[in-house]
């Protein structure tokens, strides 16, 4: 039992080291969905703060906007209304995961470096 904890747990690991920046904000999306699905207000929180958190304010249009939609999110959650904000989330992660689809060749060929570096501009920065 713990080996098979060890190994998802290593598992995970492996994906987050491995992810794209881009993929990472749709990981964290997927975090917040499900916390917000189980009604964990604590994880909910926690999740949406780090996603609101990233946010590179050198491109403010996007930036407040999505840092309106995270404080809506995290206002509706303190209210107990989870599914509104679990709406908004899935919305913006289907967003984030078309932008992703969509630096990918169909060959499985990532996209350019210089479209690779722009996309990520938007995203955010690290940390």
């Amino acid at each position: 039992m713990y080996q098979a904890a060890y190994r998802t747990q290593e598992y995970r690991d492996q994906e987050v080291m491995n992810a794209s920046p881009l993929h990472l904000v749709v990981m964290a999306y997927d975090l917040a969905i499900r916390a917000c699905e189980q009604q964990d207000f604590e994880k909910s929180v926690r999740t949406i703060s780090v996603l609101r958190d990233a946010l590179d304010f050198d491109y403010p249009e996007v930036s407040m906007g999505l840092f309106r939609l995270y404080q809506w999110c995290l206002d509706s959650i303190r209210g107990g209304d989870y599914a509104s904000a679990t709406a908004a989330l899935k919305e913006l992660r289907d967003a984030w995961r078309a932008s992703e689809r969509s630096l990918i060749k169909p060959a499985g060929v990532p996209a350019t470096a210089s479209t690779a570096a722009a996309q990520y501009s938007v995203v955010g920065r690290p940390g």
